[in-house]
């Protein structure tokens, strides 16, 4: 009888506490939400919202503790969570909704833009800095730093590398729970991908690396937005040999006026004077302006011994990129 009892006051309490938290959640509006953002600010909701997932993920291991103890009486009881992983990529997940969310109902958000080419050579306009905007403060603000850190040590280490310890299994090659999000974004053209991307591109390789081998490739096709046409779009170069960091992109571009490839090179217009001849600029999926060049006939010149014993040269046309331009800073 006493086990009863105790059986019957543990259901009582999950039950009163599920009348509790749901009914809220249940009445919440649209226009209620509005009215809070105005009221507080967009960044105290992005918080507020925030704390309540970490408050969530809490009550899921709490409810596993109930379970435990009530299943040690011999009564059956369902699944309330899984691993931290699962429950953080969850939280994780809610926070991007929400974000979209806010960004589309409550201003502040931006399409990204597929490729535009301009015929002349104009100056770039620089995307807005990954850092800014959503939740930069604050338990949230480290949250998304470690995210974003996993998303780019994911980005710029090669496919072939082999994780190594605890690391590896955690935040190494394996990318943690930035990683996740990064692969899943590049694989549909996301705006999360091509902020990763943007960031590598012009930041400071020492600090940032670079992105090589496949994931360069891939990268590219994302952050020049080929990726979000779709697989059915027409007209889409292939790459190879893709080096991505330092505010320079390089590789080969395969397309049908060039199915042998063609050395490319593109430069970011706010870190690079514009290039000497022949060049376009293009816009990347984030709005910032590159200068692109493709290599050019010049004469090779190798070396040899003449009959005589004097110096000749056999010359031949060969396809090379003009020199690299002069970056701003260094002027």
């Amino acid at each position: 009888m006493k086990k009863f009892k105790k059986i019957l006051f543990l259901a009582l309490m999950v039950a009163a506490l599920s009348c509790l938290f749901c009914q809220p959640a249940f009445a919440i509006s649209e226009e209620e939400v509005q009215a809070q953002v105005d009221a507080v600010g967009k960044e105290a909701v992005s918080g507020n919202v925030l704390i309540w997932f970490m408050c969530a993920i809490g009550f899921l291991k709490v409810s596993q503790k109930i379970d435990s103890f009530m299943a040690s009486l011999g009564v059956n009881v369902g699944h309330t969570g899984g691993s931290m992983l699962a429950e953080a990529m969850i939280a994780a997940k809610g926070i991007g909704g929400f974000k979209n969310f806010s960004s589309h109902h409550f201003g502040g958000g931006r399409s990204s833009s597929s490729t535009h080419v301009n015929a002349s050579g104009g100056g770039g306009r620089g995307g807005a800095g990954f850092g800014a905007g959503f939740a930069s403060g604050g338990l949230a603000g480290v949250i998304k730093r470690n995210v974003t850190n996993n998303a780019v040590k994911t980005a710029t280490t090669p496919s072939d590398a082999k994780p190594s310890g605890l690391g590896g299994l955690v935040g190494g090659a394996a990318g943690g729970v930035g990683g996740h999000i990064y692969s899943s974004s590049v694989s549909k053209g996301g705006n999360f991908a091509n902020n990763v991307i943007g960031s590598v591109a012009t930041g400071n390789i020492t600090q940032m690396g670079t992105i090589t081998g496949e994931k360069a490739v891939e990268a590219l096709h994302s952050y020049m937005g080929h990726t979000a046409l779709g697989p059915g779009a027409e007209n889409i170069p292939t790459y190879q040999n893709v080096e991505i960091g330092g505010g320079r992109i390089t590789g080969t571009e395969v397309t049908p006026e060039h199915p042998e490839g063609i050395a490319f090179g593109m430069y970011h217009a706010d870190q690079y004077v514009a290039p000497e001849g022949q060049y376009t600029t293009v816009h990347a999926a984030d709005g910032t302006a590159w200068y692109k060049q493709y290599a050019v006939d010049a004469v090779d010149k190798t070396p040899y011994m003449a009959p005589d014993g004097s110096i000749a040269y056999n010359e031949s046309i060969v396809k090379k990129l003009p020199p690299t331009p002069k970056r701003k800073d260094k002027i």
